[in-house]
């Protein structure tokens, strides 16, 4: 089986039995964002305003 590194970390984020996750997405974690669209019923993702916002969120 062959997996991207954005997949690795889609399947990294499940085996920690995560179920939410908070962004903001850019140009170099699109990939991630791409692997996590696949994987919406599983994951919840929850678009911030700005990078700042996501953190404080989390």
């Amino acid at each position: 089986m062959h997996l991207t590194g954005a997949e690795i970390v889609i399947e990294c984020l499940k085996e920690q039995s995560v179920d939410t996750v908070f962004g903001y997405p850019g140009g170099a974690i699109l990939n991630v964002y791409d692997a996590l669209y696949k994987h919406s019923d599983e994951i919840t993702h929850i678009l911030t305003s700005h990078e700042q916002g996501a953190a404080h969120a989390a």
